[in-house]
């Protein structure tokens, strides 16, 4: 029996080339970091992400947040100057998910310290026999909304003879308006995720999900080769999403990106106060031919914004970051309605934003299912309304993510699978009312 000594001196010597190569493997050994596992993942970290990564941590579970660009970056859809908070819809699924996400906007604002969200009336305007406004009013009354139907002379009256309507016209008045400045509301969001735990990186691009072997739950890869490790996922990318979701599993969510532009226009000299929330001006809708809204001025002093409701089909890569579409209905409706008080000529700001429109609109918040099971939760397709239901939505996927259910809202108008049964998704008795430019 050869003794340890013997042995050692038999063994074959390792050739330099073996041993540069043992020395590597045992460098690249120290330099491995263990993956680090959480409990949540959130990738998107935009309003929708900010909020659910504030719930998830909120409940004690340990949450990553990351962010494939600059946190507070303006490539998406949750930044800017100002939001619209408004419970009239003319779906009456959406007026309760706007009324508890108030109450998540004030139970935010005290945690933090400061204000986010502005209230003031908000006034609806369309012709009086308009389907889409119809269904406004029906949908107020059924969620127990206060509603007041007004005509155009009481309109002239109570809004400072500043809003002029034709004949034909109504105004429908709800106390639950406001704006919601959306940059410090995503920060606001992302701060108390930090004080409850929460971990965050940015320019951190995630361009790989699946399920990891060893722990049973979710393998996150970043495109620098960064890989995270969680029991649970919630997929938030705005824009981003179809294109993510599609490589991941080969699944086609029908959300498509859509590049908008946000105009402001000059109050007339003398008139700057009459168009503020302290004044009473409300955050406003019109329905018609074009749906177009706006906000009173607040941002900007002496400007008041009133965008089109809508945009040019896009890549989010592939961005003009020009307008999208023609001014011409947009400068005849200011002239209508504000007259000589607000210069119709032309705006003189912009700023270009992104939708991420479903076929009908509504919202997909779901399990991605398949091999993820209930592990990997999606939130997307908010068309350009979803921002003011921030905080309720990422609660309900919190709520998914950690308890499989939630109780704060019915999902079946935002399961994935409505698009297999019909492409256009929920059936409406009116018409769309994001328009786009093809």
């Amino acid at each position: 029996m050869l003794t340890p000594q013997l042995q050692k001196l038999i063994s074959p010597v390792p050739s330099p080339t073996q041993k540069t190569e043992q020395t590597q493997t045992k460098k690249r050994k120290k330099m491995e970091k263990p993956i680090e596992i959480f409990d949540v993942i959130v990738i998107g970290a935009g309003i929708m992400g900010s909020c659910t990564a504030y719930q998830t941590s909120k409940r004690n579970q340990k949450t990553l947040l990351l962010e494939q660009f600059d946190f507070l970056h303006h490539l998406g859809s949750s930044h800017g100057e100002s939001r619209t908070i408004r419970a009239s819809y003319p779906e009456d699924y959406y007026p309760k998910m706007v009324l508890k996400s108030e109450t998540l906007w004030r139970d935010a604002e005290e945690q933090i310290g400061y204000k986010v969200y502005f209230k003031t009336p908000q006034l609806d305007i369309g012709p009086s026999n308009n389907k889409a406004l119809k269904a406004v009013i029906s949908s107020c009354n059924k969620n127990s909304i206060p509603v007041r139907v007004i005509d155009r002379n009481t309109m002239f009256q109570e809004f400072d003879d500043l809003i002029q309507l034709p004949d034909n016209w109504i105004g429908v008045v709800t106390e639950y308006g406001g704006v919601i400045k959306p940059t410090k509301a995503v920060s606001m969001f992302q701060t108390l995720a930090i004080k409850n735990g929460a971990f965050l990186k940015d320019n951190m691009e995630v361009v790989e999900i699946k399920k990891d072997s060893l722990t049973g739950g979710v393998l996150v890869m970043g495109k620098n080769g960064e890989k995270f490790s969680g029991k649970k996922c919630v997929v938030t990318v705005g824009p981003w999403m179809n294109k993510l979701v599609r490589n991941i599993t080969g699944i086609v969510i029908p959300i498509q990106p859509l590049e908008t532009t946000v105009f402001y226009w000059k109050i007339k000299k003398g008139y700057e106060s009459k168009f503020t929330i302290g004044n009473g001006f409300p955050t406003f809708a019109s329905y018609g031919e074009t749906y177009i809204y706006g906000t009173p001025s607040l941002e900007y002093p002496g400007l008041i914004k009133i965008p089109i409701h809508g945009g040019r089909p896009c890549e989010p890569t592939d961005r003009t970051w020009e307008p999208t579409q023609s001014l011409d209905p947009l400068k005849k409706w200011i002239q209508e309605k504000f007259g000589d008080l607000v210069d119709s000529t032309r705006p003189v700001l912009m700023q270009s934003c992104m939708y991420s429109v479903t076929p009908d609109e509504d919202f997909v918040i779901d399990f991605l299912g398949g091999e993820f099971g209930d592990d990997v939760v999606v939130g997307g397709g908010f068309s350009g309304h979803g921002f003011k239901m921030g905080p309720i939505v990422g609660k309900i996927l919190s709520d998914l993510v950690i308890d499989g259910e939630t109780k704060d809202v019915e999902l079946m108008h935002f399961r994935i699978k409505r698009f297999e049964k019909n492409s256009k998704g929920n059936l409406k008795n009116f018409d769309d009312q994001v328009s786009s430019a093809h």
